[in-house]
């Protein structure tokens, strides 16, 4: 590969768009520019009072064009969603998924890049911090253009699909990035956090780009699928815990910290409690508001307790809960009983015991889902009952958790402690990437 490859990130998914082209836009002949909306009317694109199958805006000036989505959804099923309006230079492409628009950016992987290191993270991380996310971002980008090569074209697939495995009295399923086929990757953390050029970034981000430009992590031969979460909570989860049954090598066990192989079996119930219930030294395991200042943006400070967190629901709170996020009325909830921990102590299958229905559900983001309005923080938490009644039913379930997000691949807040201790960014990738190689492929 000796150019740098094209992405296209689709942004959202609405019966209608108003959006703003910043500048002079060719599309089908013609050259137009600021206020436009575009609404889905039976299946087609409705602009400019005419209707079409599929809509491409080029910028005439590729080096200044840029165009403002309004009103876009960010965090999306996560406890700070919001919607903003977003600016993204290149080109945008509307098409039609499930009889709604869903604007597509199209750009190159390097200019994707600048933004996604300033909205995952804070733009004033350290260089080192920098550089290492944005190795790891570029190599996942171009693995799942990869998987998205050999994927089957033309399926009409939602934002957030699932694949799912049920049997009788069990419910497994998982979200990825393969969902998303008409498009390479979305914008919200269902992917990576891509924001176009609404976050502003600094000489140090494009310093970094720069350093490590077309450089990914490959394993055997093969481009890294390099995820990446806020906390790990103390040790790394592996991949095959939450999302298809495909173990990496390089997605292992470890611990977060100088000592990587010092750590109890977690997928141990009472290790997993042990640990989870107290505070074991990590390199995540900071409230240094410099160091968190780096990873977290605004809204992301907005969340205080991440390496260790609680919350609490009556038995009203979470039968409603439970039945409005599952779908299923389980009436009361009698107990909420861990079945399979992951390497990190993370939960992967939940049984919820109901007076009305039981069934044992997963993997760790369903699981997240089903006791939050949004989401959990991750599902690494021990559960324990109050108030319990002589018919066995508690008046009160208080979850204590661990870590924030998945758990798999880079730990942010922790690789962020890394490069406050000295560490360089290969180093730091080599902690999170067992055994993987560093190679500039473009």
């Amino acid at each position: 590969m000796s150019q740098v490859p094209q992405v296209r990130v689709g942004i959202m998914n609405e019966p209608e768009v108003e959006f703003v082209l910043n500048g002079d836009y060719k599309v089908n002949g013609a050259v137009c520019s600021g206020s436009q909306k575009a609404v889905c009317v039976n299946g087609k694109i409705e602009w400019g009072g005419r209707e079409y199958d599929d809509l491409l805006f080029e910028p005439v000036d590729a080096a200044s064009g840029s165009f403002t989505l309004k009103g876009v959804t960010i965090g999306v099923s996560f406890h700070w969603k919001r919607k903003e309006d977003q600016s993204f230079s290149g080109s945008l492409h509307f098409i039609v998924e499930s009889g709604r628009l869903t604007p597509i950016n199209v750009l190159p992987v390097e200019d994707y890049l600048l933004s996604v290191i300033s909205s995952e993270m804070s733009a004033k991380a350290s260089l080192e911090l920098l550089k290492a996310h944005a190795v790891i971002s570029r190599s996942w980008l171009l693995a799942q253009i990869h998987k998205e090569d050999a994927a089957p074209k033309g399926a009409d697939v939602r934002l957030g699909d699932s694949a799912q495995v049920s049997t009788p009295g069990e419910e497994i399923k998982w979200w990825d990035r393969d969902d998303h086929v008409n498009f390479d990757v979305c914008a919200d953390d269902h992917c990576q956090r891509y924001q176009g050029i609404t976050r502003a970034s600094t000489e140090t981000v494009r310093q970094a780009i720069k350093a490590t430009w077309g450089q990914v992590l490959m394993y055997d031969g093969k481009l890294c699928d390099a995820r990446f979460s806020k906390s790990c909570g103390g040790v790394l989860e592996e991949f095959e815990n939450c999302w298809e049954p495909t173990h990496y090598p390089y997605l292992e066990a470890r611990r977060d910290s100088d000592n990587e192989n010092d750590f109890p079996d977690l997928t141990c119930e009472d290790n997993a409690a042990e640990w989870i219930l107290s505070s074991p030294q990590a390199y995540c395991n900071t409230s240094d508001p410099a160091i968190l200042s780096q990873v977290l943006n605004d809204y992301d400070q907005e969340t205080k307790d991440f390496y260790r967190w609680k919350v609490e629901y009556t038995q009203d709170q979470i039968a409603d809960l439970v039945r409005r996020r599952t779908g299923d009325d389980y009436g009361r909830i009698k107990d909420l009983q861990p079945v399979a921990r992951g390497t990190s102590g993370r939960l992967y299958k939940l049984k919820i015991v109901g007076e009305k229905l039981t069934k044992t559900i997963g993997k760790e983001l369903a699981i997240r889902y089903a006791l939050s309005e949004s989401a959990l923080y991750s599902s690494a938490f021990v559960v324990e009952k109050h108030d319990v009644a002589a018919d066995g039913y508690p008046g009160k379930f208080v979850l204590r958790g661990a870590g924030w997000g998945h758990g798999v691949g880079l730990c942010q807040i922790g690789a962020a402690v890394m490069g406050a201790k000295g560490f360089g960014y290969k180093e730091i990738l080599l902690h999170y990437f067992i055994n993987a190689n560093i190679i500039k492929q473009y």
